[in-house]
């Protein structure tokens, strides 16, 4: 008889617990979800997209994919007008670190273990501009300390740093 009891009072207690939320669900002064216009899929036509604002050309993941030495800048480096741009962006955005002598050593560069590269030894100035570029944009693994700045500087501004890296030439031993 117990077995039964246990089922059917357990029932009861539900079925009258909700019609108790039921109720107080119905008087409820103030407005449901469910009759939120906003609520109601498909009320309004779905907006159609304009041509051209998805890119199917280009971008940056084009960049960090590509293989560096096949990374060609659409500048000319050789252009004073393109050095000298790039020589103020590297004052901007990389002389904390690598320094004002272009050794590495940068106020903030300091605190750096391990140091910032000399932007005029040979391992630097023997690199592709397209393998510094990556370098500049998405940083160096393996234990480099280069921040990634794609999200900080545009792609054309990067190129322009590249150039005034490699307008650099590789330090003469004093």
């Amino acid at each position: 008889m117990k077995r039964l009891a246990i089922p059917a009072v357990l029932t009861v207690v539900l079925v009258i617990a909700y019609h108790l939320l039921m109720t107080y669900d119905n008087n409820f002064p103030y407005g449901r979800m469910r009759e939120t216009p906003a609520v109601r899929p498909y009320e309004n036509p779905i907006l159609i997209m304009e041509a051209g604002l998805v890119p199917f050309h280009g971008g940056e993941a084009l960049f960090r994919a590509a293989a560096p030495e096949a990374l060609k800048s659409p500048l000319n480096a050789m252009d004073p007008a393109v050095v000298e741009a790039g020589g103020k962006l590297y004052s901007l955005f990389c002389r904390q670190c690598h320094g004002a002598a272009y050794d590495g050593n940068g106020t903030v560069g300091q605190s750096f273990a391990p140091l910032p590269t000399d932007l005029m030894s040979p391992e630097v100035q023997s690199q592709s501009e397209g393998r510094l570029f990556q370098h500049i944009s998405y940083g160096i693994g393996g234990g480099g300390r280069q921040p990634a700045l794609a999200t900080t500087i545009p792609v054309m501004d990067r190129w322009k740093i590249t150039a005034f890296v490699k307008s650099l030439g590789v330090r003469r031993s004093q």
